[in-house]
């Protein structure tokens, strides 16, 4: 896949996140075999078993607030973003996480995913 066509790619991934739709970017941009990883933690894998970690994540979240892109980069079959992202969790409070998503993909899809932020952060 051309970088071209990878950051195309990765701009729709931005639109359903921003939308607040993350299962159905799991579904449109994830491989079935997709690994997913939150720091040094093992990795998830498959995507039947993201997509239930990714509900048990949503289930915490009352009201999607926003998702911005601070920079990203792509290169061969890889790409890299900082963001931002900001919600009220169902208790009612607000939360913004910042983090750092490396990702590898193949036709088209994401393989590997990997999340860096910092665990102990509270808003």
């Amino acid at each position: 896949m051309s970088t071209t066509n990878l950051q195309q790619r990765l701009n729709d991934l931005f639109g359903y996140i921003r939308e607040g739709k993350i299962i159905e970017a799991m579904t449109e941009f994830y491989d079935k075999d997709a690994a997913m990883q939150e720091n040094a933690n093992p990795p998830t894998v498959g995507q039947a078993a993201n997509i239930e970690r990714e509900k048990q994540f949503m289930s915490g979240v009352k009201e999607w607030k926003g998702f911005n892109v601070a920079a990203s980069a792509v290169g061969d079959n890889v790409t890299f973003y900082e963001c931002s992202l900001d919600f009220v969790a169902t208790g009612g409070q607000a939360v913004h996480m910042e983090q750092v998503v490396v990702s590898k993909w193949n036709n088209g899809k994401i393989v590997h995913e990997r999340f860096y932020y910092d665990s102990g952060a509270k808003s």
